[in-house]
């Protein structure tokens, strides 16, 4: 059981590190078309967060399972570090619905704008830098709780 969890927990922080880190920086650092490296970059980011939920549902279930010798967690006396093992993970896919599904969507149609009429105007550029600043913070922040997740699974 703890192999599991530490297996799904390390595909999934490494899939978010790796994608948020290393390859869509990579993209707009090779990319001369800024708008095909944000394409490129969309896509992968949804991948990232199909993976995202199903690697917090298969760990929620794991860590909700009960392990010979430990108390379920409606019992008294569940074991403390499940329980915030738990948390971290459901605040985790937290960050996945709020920063893709929650905020992806308006960031892609202030992007749809732009392609139609070829560039954005002053307001929508404002707009699209805040929108992208919080999502890459709600993403720093499922990194750093990944990583937390990583150094606490036993």
């Amino acid at each position: 059981m703890a192999l599991a969890r530490r297996l799904v927990a390390t595909v999934w922080v490494g899939s978010l590190w790796t994608t948020g880190y290393v390859v869509a920086p990579t993209l707009f650092a090779s990319l001369a078309d800024r708008a095909l490296a944000g394409t490129i970059a969309g896509s992968l980011f949804r991948v990232e967060a199909w993976l995202s939920l199903a690697c917090a549902l298969v760990l929620v279930v794991l860590l909700w399972q009960r392990t010979p010798g430990t108390a379920t967690f409606g019992a008294t006396g569940a074991e403390p570090s499940r329980r915030r093992l738990l948390q971290v993970v459901v605040a985790m896919g937290l960050c996945t619905a709020i920063g893709y599904f929650g905020l992806q969507p308006f960031m892609a149609s202030l992007r749809q704008a732009v392609a139609a009429g070829g560039t954005m105007q002053a307001d929508a550029r404002v707009q699209f830098g805040i929108l992208h600043g919080v999502a890459s913070g709600i993403y720093l922040v499922q990194s750093l709780l990944g990583g937390w997740l990583i150094l606490r699974l036993r």
